[in-house]
C-alpha cells in the first residue's frame, strides 16, 4: 500500500468517533481474514507424479460420488 493511501485512511480516522474507529478496524481485520492464501505453483511440484493417472481417476469419482451428497443422520 502506499504512503499516500496509508496517509488517506489515518486522516479519515482521525476524524471519526471512536465506535466508528473501531468498525473500521473490525473491519480492516474482516478484510485480512478474508483475503485467500495462496501457494506458488512452483511448490506444489514436488507433488508431481505422486499418484498413477488411474489413481487419481479413482480419487475425482469418490469427490464427484461423495459430493452433493446429504447425510440426515449425520447432523
Amino acid at each position: 500500500m502506499s504512503a499516500s493511501i496509508k496517509q488517506e485512511i489515518i486522516e479519515q480516522i482521525d476524524k471519526m468517533p471512536i465506535d466508528l474507529q473501531k468498525r473500521v478496524l473490525d473491519f480492516a481485520h474482516a478484510l485480512v481474514l478474508s483475503e485467500p492464501k495462496s501457494i506458488p505453483g512452483r511448490d506444489l511440484l514436488k507433488f508431481v507424479g505422486i499418484m498413477t493417472p488411474e489413481e487419481a481417476e479413482e480419487m475425482a469419482k469418490a469427490i464427484e460420488d461423495g459430493c452433493e451428497q446429504i447425510d440426515e443422520s449425520g447432523w
